[in-house]
This record gives structure tokens, C-alpha cells and sequence, in this order.
């Protein structure tokens, strides 16, 4: 049995070590995932009698960047921001009610799932934060999370957080 040269064991030690730290090994590629502006459904009293709510396209743009960011630190994302997507021909312009039509726009902006999300304002101390995570090729509802907190306004980007961390990435069974 011929031996192999010292270099060649050399070469292989390295590919053992070293392939590790460049991710060589590493499980699948992040999933292209087009993440949509939260939107808010306003249930408040104040909505409901006045007709009217507060404007909270601020902290509504803190709940979104959230979830941007706690999935591609996730690593099990790569985020495509669709802030910028044209939703004009979206019935009522909001995704929530439009039985999935986020999965063709997440094709366009070259996705392979879509999130929408949704935050409820019940009262002022009380909301409701809703997600869920369409394949953009097949339409199928692949995940959907809810979940009730208390606080203003202020903690819903908190909510979003939250919800993403402790039950969307939570491994499915």
C-alpha cells in the first residue's frame, strides 16, 4: 500500500479545518424572502367612533425594519426589502386582504417566499401582531403566527421582534 506524501495530508488537514470557518459545510443557503410593510389594522375606539386613528406610518416603519432585521440575522434569510413595491393595483391597497397576491410581487423583486404582517391595534394598551410566510412560486401558506401584547404603540416593533424569535423561527416539527 503506497503511502501518500506529507504534503497531501497537509492539504487535507487544512480542507478539515479551514472548510468549517469559510462556511464551506454550512447548511442550505438563506431563503430569498421579500419582506412587505407592516400594515395596520386600526380596531381602536377611537378609530371605530371617530372614524379616524392616529397616523403610525412611523412606528409602523420600526415594526417592519424589525422584522428585516431579526430575520436576516436569523441566517435563515436573505431579505429582499419590498418597501418600494407598487401596490396600486392591490385591491384596497392592503396585502392582508388580497387572498396572496404578495407572491407575484415577491417574484418580481426574485423571492422565494413572501411575509406579509399585520399589526392590530385592539385599544391603546392593547394590539395584536400577525405574520405569514407565503411561497412565492406555488402561493401556499407556509407559516402563520399571531400573538396579543400589551403596551402602546411605542412596543410594537418590540411585538414584531418577539413574535419572530420565539415563534416563526422556532424550528417546526
Amino acid at each position: 500500500m503506497a503511502r501518500a506524501p506529507a504534503t497531501a495530508w497537509a492539504g487535507i488537514l487544512m480542507m478539515l479545518v479551514v472548510a468549517p470557518l469559510t462556511g464551506q459545510n454550512a447548511g442550505p443557503a438563506p431563503v430569498k424572502i421579500a419582506v412587505f410593510n407592516f400594515e395596520l389594522d386600526d380596531q381602536s375606539p377611537s378609530a371605530a367612533l371617530l372614524n379616524q386613528g392616529p397616523n403610525r406610518a412611523t412606528t409602523l416603519e420600526k415594526a417592519t425594519s424589525e422584522a428585516r432585521r431579526e430575520l436576516a440575522q436569523s441566517g435563515r434569510y436573505q431579505v429582499i426589502d419590498a418597501s418600494q413595491v407598487d401596490i396600486h393595483a392591490v385591491p384596497g391597497k392592503a396585502l392582508r386582504n388580497c387572498g396572496g397576491c404578495e407572491v407575484g410581487l415577491a417574484l418580481q423583486l426574485g423571492a422565494d417566499q413572501a411575509l406579509v404582517g399585520v399589526i392590530t391595534s385592539a385599544t391603546q394598551t392593547d394590539y395584536y401582531v400577525a405574520i405569514q410566510i407565503r411561497d412565492a412560486h406555488s402561493g401556499k401558506l407556509l407559516n402563520q403566527q399571531e400573538a396579543n401584547f400589551a403596551g402602546s404603540e411605542e412596543g410594537w416593533p418590540s411585538g414584531v421582534r418577539m413574535l419572530i424569535k420565539h415563534q416563526l423561527l422556532v424550528p417546526q416539527e
